[in-house]
């Protein structure tokens, strides 16, 4: 293995390699690392440390430390820097022209353009220093000496042409160098004998992309109530862990001996020997802990997909376009994402008769449904103002809609034939958290009639949203949300004359918050119907533990002045509006995510970032008008950020649930049909399930014969460690037709 990714692990310097070129290529082409190159091509020199960090020279120590790493890998990273403009083609195709003299490995474009970084087969008889003078002759250049360090990181670019000029699979082989003189050529702080060298190899340090650090800790947080193994137990619980870490280990008595720690005074030899008794013991499919711990840690895993950490957002672009930076700019910085965010529908509410046209051939509406989560007192209200000032001008041309309505109902009260029909120009965008479905279905229809405009609603609390129409259920706001995001027709007909009768398409707006328990009990029948994924969804994450309320800008005249135009643009525009640079960012978010979601494993990713894509392109094409129709790198960037940090929240606070119901349903599918008891049961199994579901099948006695004869076919056996019985890989084989 040639290419280890850097990270830190409480401030120490770390690396896991790399193994597969999906796996590569969506690390250097994730958005934020697209940001982060050209932020850094634009001359901010501070960016570049957030750049992605590669090793090509070593394989990691033991538990992925790089400090010290004295064992080989079988190619070597070389920088070539400040090279003239003039000359940095030509060297390109010159080294390209000698990539196989050279072994050539990878190329790429360095971070800030002037220079390339290589990687090439290593000599395993010559030292670091001396393949990278080979290397240096045969090119007719020469190399930055710092590069004698074999720990030496290079910074990443893109996974794009003009970055990665040329990269071989072969570098992802696992091949070792074990040669005295390099060893030798290591500082003597760092050296080992070359005996030990010899004898070592490091395994994979992670399963499915994740860390086997994380699954053991998570192992004895659900099983071992969060505690590690200690004297006492620590000779049970170690020989329990390697029975269950044997089947995503190879079954490789090494690889579990690097896997799993020496707990509280074990020694490296007595814990050899339990690894050992677990790899004799007997045992057929995926252990039920196992598959627990993973399903557990799948969704905090899928997050890092969307550039952030389980703590931390992704991080919002420093340039951000005029209007998102106007409206941001009177609260604190932690404050800014859910705000950048939250004034969407109301933006959205300004625009009527105007259609977007995605790169589906489907036209999208400027809908906008923005659900904030947070815990209580952390400063939701701060989105309120900017909205109040982008909402000025509609809530004004309200009041005399109201006065006049209210004077219609006074002239003509209710339970009597009208003596005047209604006016047909009324048009109310505002609407209260309190109503009843008539006039719910008056405003859709008065909103519909005069020029397509957007209903709007605020509110404090999610459960408020319940309030807009009679039936006052979170079902009826679910089928509001999905019929808003796709316009499709809402209201009601009625035969009486004093009744309120008509449909329209539901144009609907809305900003709610919630604390994460309130939005997971809300939507908890929703996250796999369509609801959630049609949410924008946005968070505040403060690092101090301050229940202090944000100190805010002065909202003033000034702030409504620069405010003004860009409220004029989305009001004067109509008719069908296309931008082909939108629709071919959306395509290359639409691939990105493709590719997360294979590199993580996540369907609940998969699932959830299709509509992402649509609501942050939206986001794009409303501040592509605001902007007279200039499309920029700001707004570029923004539509970035703002689906990953979208994606990063649904997944932060309904993924497990997602992947769960996601999971249950394949399971459902794959059992539909006329099966035996056997196949309505899980894999792993308690003695306690299969009386339950042999009740539930209407079978009478306690079924022992049946379990008797399940054994003796080979179909079961029972887990002595568990004390559950487990399908085994020839039932498996015979009823599926593949192995789990």
């Amino acid at each position: 293995m040639s290419v280890h990714v850097i990270y830190y692990e409480k401030r120490v310097k770390m690396m896991r390699p790399v193994e597969t070129r999906e796996q590569y290529i969506a690390l250097r082409g994730s958005s934020r690392q697209q940001r982060t190159v050209k932020a850094v091509r634009e001359g901010d020199g501070k960016a570049k440390t957030h750049l992605l960090q590669m090793n090509y020279s070593c394989l990691p120590g033991e538990d992925g430390r790089l400090k010290g790493s004295t064992r080989m890998s079988g190619s070597v990273g070389m920088d070539i820097d400040h090279i003239a403009p003039a000359e940095m083609e030509t060297l390109k195709e010159r080294i390209l022209a000698k990539k196989e003299d050279l072994g050539l490995l990878m190329l790429e474009k360095s971070a800030r353009g002037a220079g390339y970084h290589l990687v090439f087969r290593r000599h395993a008889e010559m030292t670091q220093e001396e393949n990278l003078r080979w290397a240096s002759e045969l090119l007719g250049v020469e190399f930055d000496e710092g590069a004698k360090d074999i720990t030496r990181v290079f910074f990443t670019t893109t996974a794009d042409e003009e970055d990665l000029l040329y990269l071989d699979d072969r570098i992802f082989e696992t091949e070792e160098v074990q040669n005295l003189a390099v060893l030798q050529s290591c500082s003597s702080e760092t050296a080992i004998p070359q005996p030990e060298a010899g004898e070592r190899r490091d395994y994979p340090a992670e399963y499915k992309g994740i860390a086997y650090r994380d699954i053991i800790a998570k192992y004895w947080e659900m099983f071992n109530d969060g505690r590690e193994p200690q004297e006492g137990d620590r000779d049970t619980l170690t020989y329990q862990l390697a029975c269950d870490l044997r089947h995503i280990c190879g079954r490789n008595a090494k690889w579990l001996d690097q896997v799993i720690p020496c707990y509280d005074g074990f020694t490296p030899d007595e814990k050899r020997q339990k690894i050992e008794n677990a790899l004799a013991a007997k045992s057929e499919g995926m252990p039920y802990r196992l598959r627990q711990v993973l399903a557990a840690l799948k969704p905090e895993t899928a997050i890092k997909a969307c550039g952030g950490t389980l703590s931390a957002p992704p991080e919002m672009p420093k340039k951000l376009p005029p209007l998102v930076k106007l409206l941001t700019s009177k609260v604190p910085d932690a404050y800014k994402p859910a705000v950048a965010s939250a004034v969407f529908p109301a933006l959205g509410a300004h625009m009527h008769g105007v259609k977007f046209r995605y790169w589906d051939n489907v036209d999208h509406e400027a809908t906008f449904m923005n659900v904030l989560i947070g815990r209580q007192s952390v400063g939701k209200g701060s989105i309120k103002k900017p909205i109040e000032y982008i909402m000025e001008d509609i809530r004004q041309r309200d009041i005399p809609n109201r006065q006049r309505e209210a004077e219609w109902k006074q002239k003509n009260p209710g339970a009597k034939q009208k003596k005047d029909p209604r006016p047909t120009d009324i048009c109310i965008q505002m609407l209260i958290d309190n109503l009843t479905d008539a006039v719910f279905n008056q405003r859709v229809v008065d909103t519909n009639q005069n020029g397509e405009r957007f209903l709007y609603t605020i509110v404090d609390e999610i459960d408020a949203l319940k309030k807009v129409t009679s039936k006052g259920t979170t079902d009826e706001v679910g089928l509001l949300i999905r019929k808003a995001f796709d316009n499709a027709y809402a209201g009601q007909e009625r035969v009486g004359a004093d009744s309120v009768s008509g449909i329209a398409p539901l144009r609907w707006n809305f900003n709610a918050s919630t604390t994460p328990p309130n939005a997971r009990r809300f939507f908890g029948k929703m996250v796999n119907d369509g609801t959630v994924s049609r949410l924008d969804v946005a968070t505040i994450i403060r690092n101090d533990e301050s229940d202090e309320a944000p100190i805010l800008g002065i909202y003033d005249y000034q702030f409504a002045a620069e405010l003004k135009p860009y409220i004029v643009r989305l009001e004067a525009a109509s008719g069908l509006i296309e931008c082909p640079q939108a629709q071919r960012l959306a395509l290359e978010i639409k691939k990105e995510n493709g590719d997360a979601a294979q590199l993580y494993d996540s369907e609940a990713y998969r699932v959830l970032s299709y509509r992402a894509n649509v609501i942050a392109w939206l986001k794009g094409m409303v501040l592509y008008v605001a902007q007279g129709c200039k499309w920029t790198k700001e707004i570029a960037d923004f539509v970035r950020w703002s689906e990953q940090y979208n994606l990063w929240c649904k997944m932060l606070y309904f993924g497990q649930q997602l992947e769960k119901e996601l999971r249950e349903e394949v399971e459902i599918q794959r059992q539909s049909g006329p099966q035996n008891l056997l196949e309505l049961l899980p894999d792993e199994f308690t003695r306690e399930q299969y009386g339950l579901m042999r009740q539930s099948q209407g079978k009478q006695g306690n079924g022992e014969g049946t379990l008797y004869s399940w054994v003796s076919r080979g179909y079961i056996f029972r887990d002595e460690t568990t004390g559950r019985f487990c399908k085994t890989e020839q039932y498996i084989r015979k009823f599926r037709g593949s192995k789990d």
